[in-house]
């Protein structure tokens, strides 16, 4: 398998986009107006505590108030520890340290944690901790035994001389597969150095204030999505590829040959169609090469996607024409939560297979595709009316919230009231107008679809309507009104 990552930096915004065999897998955007704060580090006020929702509401400086829960704050000396009710850990007024761990979604403030961590290349640095634990992606048994020895050896286990660091905690990141004991020691140094940092503002500045912020979207690349098997890391903006240069030759000296600045005209997003990929990853349906398509509908409480057969007829019996869609279905969905970065609750309506083996097959197919998946998944299994549950950690916007916004016209519901509808509240209008109001002639402003079904088929109901109620009816379009707008005007 190939891979590139394409890197497109303007002053407003930085997108990454990863590339496998020539096919966008993922999109990353960050704007300078909304950068994401996810690993960002805060001196935050508690602000409010609501005993019976064991939360807390927090201000770190940020437009809206931060949530924290009563789990998410480490209790290490308090009866009770981790379950202590939320009002023997903090109070009202108290100053509380603590790092994002899901960016604001929607009306949602900032999720927040008081178990502070940092990152580098090949270790999550967790002060306080004392444990070392494996990146769950690194499967092979020997190379986890391998790196667990070498990180005793860097942190001094068993020697009477051991190192600062050692009653920290870290755990050994996927991209650490292969590292060697050197690359670990460079890293937990840096690491130190730079919580020692931390504390230093922690213990310096006043609530609400940033103490720690993540590198940059283009830096983060490098660090979180540099994996083995990348061939290129293309880079279309000459200063952004020499920082990331100079970063790569202080922590990363083996990709450097990978890195490449990219100047030509023509833009970097239009190499493997990741512009139009896209547009596309916008839309409700997704095509199958096959025929049929999956219909992806995002709501705030979850995602479903439904899968038919469209045009897909087989060539044996039904059952297997239903079977072959759903297992292309499999691999076709599982992309698409990538690259549109869905979260939360997704529920999948595989069309329904009688054969049990078929189910078992169906539901193996997803778990395979999901485990390239960096985020953290967990299925159930296939129910009787074909229904697969899952759950997707979401620590930042789907791709469609990063770029779009609700309808101004149906605010979000996906659909406008049909123009005989509309003719229908009108007419119910003027009645309203002509009891209250005693006018001899009333103008009706609306649209232009609404005003033409109006004056055409359902011009003997005003007719008569205009009969019942002893006045003239006139109509104007209103270019500026969508087809639910309108207005009745006594003259």
């Amino acid at each position: 398998m190939s891979e590139e990552i394409l890197i497109n930096v303007t002053p407003a915004e930085t997108r990454v986009a990863v590339v496998e065999n020539g096919v966008l897998q993922e999109v990353y955007i960050e704007r300078s107006r909304s950068k994401g704060i996810v690993g960002n580090i805060y001196q935050g006020k508690v602000v409010r505590v609501l005993p019976g929702m064991q939360a807390a509401f927090v201000d770190i400086g940020l437009e809206r108030t931060s949530f924290i829960h009563a789990s998410d704050i480490a209790a290490l000396d308090q009866p009770g520890g981790e379950h202590a009710d939320i009002r023997t850990k903090i109070r009202e007024g108290q100053q509380l340290t603590v790092q994002v761990t899901k960016d604001p979604m929607g009306t949602k403030g900032a999720r927040l944690s008081t178990r502070l961590s940092v990152s580098s290349r090949y270790l999550v640095y967790m002060p306080g901790a004392a444990h070392v634990g494996v990146s769950h992606r690194i499967d092979d048994e020997e190379e986890r035994q391998r790196l667990r020895e070498l990180m005793g050896r860097v942190l001094g286990e068993g020697q009477e001389e051991k190192n600062p660091a050692a009653e920290d905690g870290y755990i050994l990141r996927t991209a650490a597969e292969g590292a060697g004991e050197e690359e670990l020691a460079a890293d937990v140094a840096f690491l130190r150095r730079l919580w020692l940092a931390v504390e230093r503002r922690m213990n310096r500045d006043k609530a609400p204030c940033i103490i720690y912020e993540d590198l940059p979207l283009f830096m983060r690349t490098m660090r979180d999505l540099v994996r083995p098997g990348l061939e290129k890391i293309r880079i279309d903006s000459r200063e952004s590829f020499q920082r990331v240069d100079e970063f790569a030759k202080d922590y990363l000296p083996e990709i450097r040959s990978q890195l490449e600045y990219y100047p030509g005209e023509r833009p970097i997003f239009d190499l493997y169609s990741v512009e139009d990929e896209i547009q596309r990853a916008l839309g409700r349906k997704v095509e199958l090469k096959s025929g049929g398509y999956l219909i992806i509908d995002q709501t705030e409480a979850m995602t479903t996607i439904d899968v038919n057969t469209g045009a897909f007829v087989g060539h044996r019996n039904l059952e297997e024409t239903i079977f072959k869609t759903n297992l292309e279905a499999a691999a076709a969905l599982a992309r698409q939560l990538r690259l549109r970065n869905l979260g939360g609750i997704i529920i999948i309506d595989f069309i329904d297979m009688k054969d049990p083996e078929h189910r078992r097959q169906v539901l193996r197919a997803v778990e395979r595709v999901m485990e390239k998946d960096y985020a953290k998944t967990s299925i159930t299994g296939v129910s009787e009316l074909g229904l697969v549950e899952m759950t997707r950690k979401r620590t930042r916007e789907s791709l469609e919230h990063v770029l779009c916004e609700p309808c101004r016209y149906c605010h979000g519901r996906g659909s406008l009231k049909s123009a005989e509808t509309v003719c229908y509240e009108v007419f119910r209008e003027i009645l309203r107008e002509a009891r209250a109001y005693e006018s001899k002639s009333l103008l009706v402003l609306a649209s232009q679809e609404v005003v033409d079904r109006l004056v055409d088929e359902e011009s003997a109901n005003v007719a008569d309507l205009a009969e019942f109620i002893g006045a003239s009816i006139q109509f104007q379009v209103e270019v500026l009104y969508t087809q639910e707008q309108f207005d009745v005007i006594l003259l």
